[in-house]
């Protein structure tokens, strides 16, 4: 009969570790602006309101500033990162080249799987927006960007925007909080969309050009936030 007991060099599949779940917490509330730019963050105030040790806590503000949400200030330490108005500037701009370019093909070589994928996105967009979870929206406006490089066949340009994923979504997530933008923000993506499903891609790359010169004169008008320790209150 066989030996039922597990082999003893299996490597058991272990849940997310503390590092992992403290980064998820600490990302989340930079994205959701629980954490706002510039804001001071305290190792040993953290420590307590993660429920981790400090090493855990070095290591997580260590992998965030490596994703850009995090920055070291010179005798101040770490806090959220406030990017200068000629970074964001750059950041749009290299934006604004890829996802025209990306717009444009995927409304010349869509299929009816990628218009659906896309208007998936945007709905889980929208309902986002309606259940008042901007971590929703984040994450429904990431899958409807990559879906739509997808279907352009821009493979190498998404990876080049994944790796300003953190930069890009901090910024997203400041331009997403600004009144009115759940309105003008969706237009803005639905004519995207709309020029994409006419099969138009001039329009659809004018579509994404506006909607990216929107968003960045939305994020330079929001400036750092005045630097402060964050408590454990």
């Amino acid at each position: 009969m066989p030996d039922s007991q597990p082999d003893a060099l299996l490597i058991d599949r272990p849940a997310k570790t503390l590092r992992q779940l403290a980064l998820e917490k600490m990302r989340e509330a930079i994205l959701t602006m629980k954490f706002r730019p510039g804001e001071r963050l305290v190792e040993r105030a953290l420590c307590e309101r993660l429920g981790v040790s400090r090493s855990v806590v070095r290591e997580v503000l260590r992998h965030l500033e490596s994703e850009g949400l995090v920055e070291t200030i010179p005798n101040h330490g770490p806090a959220v990162a406030a990017p200068e108005p000629a970074k964001i500037a750059q950041i749009y701009e290299l934006r604004s080249m890829l996802e025209a370019l990306a717009a444009r093909h995927c409304a010349a070589r869509a299929t009816p799987a990628d218009l659906a994928a896309l208007r998936t996105a945007l709905e889980a967009v929208r309902a986002g927006y309606a259940a008042g979870e901007p971590f929703t929206v984040l994450a429904a406006t990431a899958q409807f960007y990559e879906a739509m490089f997808r279907a352009a066949g821009r493979q190498v340009a998404w990876e080049l925007l994944v790796a300003l994923n953190g930069r890009i979504t901090h910024l997203r997530a400041r331009t997403i909080s600004t009144s009115g933008r759940e309105r003008d923000g969706m237009a803005e993506m639905q004519a995207i969309l709309d020029a994409i499903i006419a099969r138009d891609p001039d329009a659809a790359a004018a579509a994404s050009v506006r909607h990216l010169q929107n968003a960045l004169q939305l994020a330079l008008k929001q400036g750092p936030a005045e630097s402060q320790s964050h408590s454990p209150n």
